[in-house]
């Protein structure tokens, strides 16, 4: 349903059926708002977590030919 259909629809609803769509609407904003909040994020959480080897940046023996 597009944009304009749904507001014809809704238009030709009687007033109270109307207000029953807007407070539906507020509901669903309401709804929608309280699950999309993030937790706060702690700067440094995962550190010393992750851990590299010391040959990290060094070439993979796969690739040898290709240097």
């Amino acid at each position: 349903m597009t944009n304009t259909s749904l507001k014809i629809e809704i238009n030709s609803l009687p007033k109270s059926i109307r207000q029953e769509v807007a407070d539906f609407v507020e509901f669903l904003k309401k709804k929608t708002k309280t699950k999309s909040k993030l937790k706060t994020r702690e700067f440094g959480f995962a550190k010393g977590k992750i851990k590299l080897s010391a040959d990290f940046d060094e070439p993979l023996d796969e690739f040898k030919g290709y240097i």
